[in-house]
């Protein structure tokens, strides 16, 4: 799997937010062998770098870092933020989300596309934190996206995939576009769901931050998602209206 080029072992994806301790968040890390992090740029105080020991720690999970502009209502504040990531974490990666709606997190599509045109002509590789509109997907990967991150609930409530229909139909029609299912996810199985209709990569926080046992949370993440490309990479059989004897009935004895 790659991203803008880069290659990425892991397919799974972490949040770093809302742990208990940073034993917490490194543990969880570990047992999900995530092959990118991303990171709040609110989280890295400017100034006197009051974020500096968070920073420290997130080195050290040994990941690939990717800032977001969580929190952002306005296209000015994703593209100040996103310029603030790109100093700190020294990187062009940046995880775009402009919230249109403040009960539901939505994105402002407008917005959004608007964003990531100029970051993207600024030389940002952007993520768009998207929903799995067809249009807006077009529009975004003609402002300059490679990469897009549709929800597959709102943040945070764990719903899993709330729009089948919508998924199946954005990964049909833009099938050679890296995608990631980004937000909403609260069980592996939902994981396992996004990965087995084709999608590349999920990324999720909550479901593990908020967990009894994060770490067993997070390593029950990582093997869903590895179970759901495999059925994926498989071909899976096509479902039935009617039943289907798996056993032959070719030579079997009929008593009269």
């Amino acid at each position: 799997m790659q991203f803008y080029g880069t290659e990425i072992a892991s397919r799974l994806m972490l949040g770093t937010a809302q742990y208990h301790s940073p034993a917490v968040l490194a543990e969880a890390f570990r047992r999900s062998g995530a092959g990118i992090g991303t990171v709040s740029v609110r989280r890295e105080a400017g100034g006197e770098r009051a974020g500096a020991a968070f920073w420290d720690l997130v080195r050290e999970l040994g990941v690939t870092v990717l800032p977001n502009t969580a929190g952002c209502h306005s296209v000015r504040e994703a593209v100040t933020t996103a310029q603030m990531a790109r100093e700190l974490f020294d990187t062009p990666w940046i995880k775009l989300e402009v919230i249109g709606h403040a009960d539901t997190l939505q994105p402002d599509p407008f917005g959004l596309v608007e964003a990531a045109r100029i970051l993207s002509d600024d030389g940002f590789k952007v993520f768009p934190y998207t929903t799995e509109d067809v249009v807006l997907a077009g529009r975004l990967l003609e402002a300059g996206c490679e990469v897009l991150m549709p929800w597959g609930a709102p943040i945070g409530t764990g719903l899993g995939l709330t729009n089948i229909y919508g998924l199946r139909t954005l990964r049909a029609q833009f099938p050679d576009v890296p995608m990631v299912v980004d937000a909403g996810l609260g069980l592996p199985s939902q994981a396992a769901m996004a990965m087995e209709i084709g999608f590349d990569a999920v990324l999720l926080n909550t479901a593990v931050a908020k967990a009894g046992n994060p770490a067993a949370m997070a390593e029950g993440f990582a093997r869903a998602v590895e179970a759901g490309r495999l059925a994926f990479e498989a071909d899976p059989m096509e479902p039935r209206d009617m039943a289907a004897p798996s056993t032959p009935v070719i030579g079997r004895a009929f008593l009269e």
